[in-house]
């Protein structure tokens, strides 16, 4: 069987992984002023637009997710000839509108596909599944991985549904923005009082940088701690402790807005990338999305993983 892999452009994984194992990439659109940007992980052209839009009008974003009939068009025009199975892994649908879209999509594509696939000369049945990973940025790239190498072992469509349904409810992603202005800007746009004023400027006249926690389609900080680097740190070495323990994948996603270098030069870093090389935990690197640059601002530190139930610290 022919099983195909989906994912949103908001998913954390290197393109070139992406493209080496043929998973689609449902594209978000940001449009900043009279700029827009269609986001296929080009990391070159997110770090451009970063430099030149979204440190100074990037909380007035808009972002637009691949609308219904783009997502029913995909599937009828390609993906149902393709495949015969197809897994479609988006981000946690407590933050966006794509998981809503991809279910309304369906329902056109499973009534039309069957002269598409017998044109082709496919006469046997065509399925989707929708697969929320209740997560954001590197968390959401646990999954797809752990789909490739599912596939990759024979296993069908039955055992992936089942492991990626368990492993989003075990998947975990940490981050820490550097600028708690923009991330209360960002949410007053788009409606979200989560983020006062108040907090956002004793955070900063303080230099307290919270750690956030994403998961089970939640997101809320776990942890406050003075000065960007030293939450870097607390962040990596936490990661570190998390993959000595033991993850339930071998697995963990970085992602960093802004360039990678950046990154890798922070405290904590090699320390953290040390264990997993000790216990074979494969790290997965990238820029961070253009979406989630817009929503999180430049400079935030996001690891993503799957492990079983802990607190940070």
């Amino acid at each position: 069987m022919r099983i195909g892999l989906v994912v949103d452009s908001t998913c954390d994984l290197p393109v070139a992984y992406l493209r080496e194992h043929q998973v689609e990439i449902l594209p978000i659109s940001v449009r900043i002023g009279d700029q827009l940007r269609v986001d296929y992980r080009d990391e070159a052209d997110t770090l451009a637009f970063l430099h030149s839009h979204i440190a100074e009008r990037g909380a007035n974003a808009e972002t637009i997710p691949f609308t219904v009939e783009q997502i029913r068009d995909l599937f009828l025009q390609r993906l149902v000839v393709d495949y015969d199975h197809v897994f479609c892994m988006t981000v946690t649908k407590t933050r966006s509108q794509i998981r809503d879209h991809a279910q309304q999509a369906s329902y056109a594509i499973l009534n039309e596909y069957k002269p598409i696939r017998a044109a082709a000369g496919h006469a046997t049945p065509f399925a989707m599944r929708l697969v929320d990973t209740q997560n954001l940025f590197s968390a959401q790239g646990v999954l797809p991985v752990e789909a490739v190498r599912l596939r990759a072992a024979g296993d069908g469509p039955g055992r992936i549904r089942a492991r990626l349904e368990h492993l989003a409810l075990h998947t975990y992603g940490y981050l820490v923005p550097r600028d708690l202005y923009y991330i209360r800007n960002r949410a007053r746009h788009k409606g979200d009082r989560s983020v006062s004023l108040l907090s956002a400027a004793l955070g900063t006249a303080l230099d307290i940088k919270p750690v956030l926690r994403g998961w089970r389609g939640d997101t809320g900080p776990v942890a406050k701690i003075k000065g960007f680097d030293p939450a870097v740190r607390a962040l990596f070495e936490f990661a570190a402790r998390r993959v000595a323990t033991g993850l339930l994948t071998p697995t963990l996603c970085l992602c960093y807005g802004g360039e990678l270098d950046e990154m890798r030069a922070m405290p904590g870093y090699e320390a953290l990338r040390a264990a997993c090389a000790d216990r074979g935990i494969e790290v997965f690197e990238t820029v961070m999305s253009l979406t989630g640059m817009v929503n999180v601002g430049k400079g935030a530190v996001c690891v993503g993983f799957a492990a079983d139930a802990h607190e940070f610290g």
